[in-house]
């Protein structure tokens, strides 16, 4: 392949080969196999959340108390923000996240409800869904 110069003059440019583009897929492929051991390997982040909270944060009420689960005995938490209850749900990681802000992790529940008020607009409540499902959303 040539390319016209700005002076003018021609300028030979080299295509990558068939072998050239094979090696950077590989290496692309390579990459994506390895990125989930390399975030698993980081471990479960066991962070303590404490014993429970009964806070106003931005002009709503927050509560929360861990809860004692039967299976696993990891401890499940009881949330409310204005007494209505926030869903929260613990990842593989360790961390939280809630029904209202599920694109997020956050390190402990407090954090977790603590956002799900950020989500909200002001005088939005939580708002209970029936039939089938489970959580709170907003």
């Amino acid at each position: 392949m040539t390319v016209v110069g700005v002076g003018g003059g021609s300028v030979a440019v080299a295509r990558p080969g068939r072998r050239a583009l094979l090696r950077g897929l590989l290496g692309v492929g390579a990459i994506a196999a390895v990125t989930p051991l390399l975030v698993a390997s980081r471990g479960f982040r066991n962070v303590d959340p404490g014993p429970g909270f009964d806070e106003m944060y931005r002009g709503r009420h927050l509560q929360g108390m861990p809860m004692q689960t039967g299976r696993s005995g990891e401890p499940s938490w009881q949330v409310t923000v204005d007494g209505r209850p926030l869903h929260l749900m613990r990842r593989a990681d360790g961390t939280w996240l809630s029904m209202v802000d599920h694109y997020r992790s956050y390190d402990t529940p407090l954090a977790a409800a603590r956002a799900a008020v950020d989500e909200l607009s002001p005088g939005e409540q939580l708002k209970e869904r029936t039939g089938g499902h489970h959580g709170l959303h907003a």
